[in-house]
């Protein structure tokens, strides 16, 4: 891929739900390879901005490119191929109850590749290693932790070697020892093996161990009010609101 080219390009876009806009005018770009939060208070957006770069919904104005690609030019069949070389963390992890972690992270493999079993097996091996999962391959989903389900939602997002990992709140519900797991984990697989990381957080610790670059959202503006390192962000700015939420401070 070509360095040159954003991993994720967003102009100008415009989402609602309904006839309420959630964004307006949104423009921002994601550079190849680093960690890159979607940032702010409740209801200002976060989610939906991810879902747009995922290419689940279509702007009602702009546009969003994976690679130089604009997602709303792609058919049906395409933008499948696309999203498989994107993989998402939800919330919950959102792994399948009735399965294995073995068989939950090998799923995606079994569903979209043609590989051998073992094949499969050593892969899924590998991934679960790789979020420090290492021998908890026959246990189910009610007998992990929630750092563990988190983590291992992780290993099945990244078993098809995706270029661009989704996250949504990564450390919710989380205990501060197990998302210090999580941070390290993210952190690891970022500079291991270069994927795009974009992550939806309002965790502060979060913005500050792991991010590269983060932009704040804010739902009166109903888009970006701040953009950069979000250390300089913190120390620099002279928005009120940028202010107030990097320093976790209210008005009195």
């Amino acid at each position: 891929m070509n360095p040159d080219i954003p991993a994720i390009a967003v102009e100008n876009l415009t989402a609602r739900y309904g006839e309420r806009t959630i964004l307006e005018g949104v423009t921002c770009a994601v550079r190849p390879g680093e960690v890159f939060l979607i940032i702010g208070g409740s209801g200002c957006g976060k989610s939906t901005l991810l879902k747009y770069m995922i290419g689940l919904y279509t702007p009602a104005a702009g546009r969003v490119c994976v690679h130089g690609v604009d997602l709303s030019t792609l058919d049906e069949e395409a933008l499948l191929g696309m999203r498989k070389g994107m993989g998402v963390l939800f919330q919950s992890g959102a792994l399948i109850g009735s399965m294995t972690l073995f068989e939950n992270v090998a799923l995606p493999l079994s569903e979209h590749t043609r590989l051998p079993d073992e094949t499969i097996a050593r892969i899924v091996r590998m991934k679960l290693a790789l979020v420090d999962l290492a021998g908890y391959e026959d246990l189910y989903p009610a007998e992990l932790s929630g750092g563990m389900k988190k983590r291992a939602g992780l290993a099945r997002a990244m078993a098809l070697d995706p270029s661009i990992l989704f996250f949504d709140e990564p450390s919710s519900g989380l205990d501060p020892v197990s998302s210090a797991e999580l941070e390290a984990t993210i952190t690891r697989i970022n500079e291991g093996t270069g994927t795009t990381l974009v992550i939806v957080s309002h965790d502060l610790d979060l913005i500050f161990h792991i991010a590269h670059r983060v932009v704040l959202l804010d739902s009166e503006a109903r888009g970006i009010i701040a953009e950069g390192d979000p250390h300089r962000l913190r120390e620099t700015s002279r928005d009120r609101r940028v202010i107030r939420f990097l320093n976790r401070t209210i008005e009195g």
